[in-house]
């Protein structure tokens, strides 16, 4: 085998080995997607970080499940401000989830912390 055969057969191999990656990672990828949009369920995260919760204001679809994590070194809460969902309290790098069925404007707040509001616009 000459030493042009060899390079040829090395770069026909890391190529293969590049398109079984791409390839999986493509299949990776389709797989979350249709597993969250087959089944008309969606998620969104809200991070509380300096004494806010961010976004302040987020919109999602009715069947979306909402994550509320806590990146403070502080406990929160999250209560709604109608009382239709509520979290005990969050220690640092805990989270909370709710998952929103109904069509609606939710306001909600830290209960330790008043000042910390946001809303929840499901459509």
């Amino acid at each position: 085998m000459t030493t042009s055969t060899r390079s040829r057969g090395r770069l026909i191999a890391a190529s293969l080995g590049a398109l079984v990656l791409l390839a999986l990672v493509a299949l990776g990828a389709w797989l979350a997607a249709s597993s969250t949009a087959g089944s008309g369920r969606q998620e969104s995260t809200v991070a509380i970080r300096d004494f806010m919760f961010s976004p302040a204001s987020l919109v999602v679809a009715v069947g979306t499940r909402v994550t509320w994590k806590n990146f403070d070194g502080e406990p929160h809460t999250i209560r709604s401000i109608d009382d239709s969902f509520r979290s005990g309290a969050l220690d640092p790098n805990d989270s909370f989830s709710h998952r929103f069925n109904k069509p609606g404007t939710y306001r909600y707040a830290c209960s330790i912390h008043p000042q910390m509001v946001a809303t929840i616009v499901v459509r």
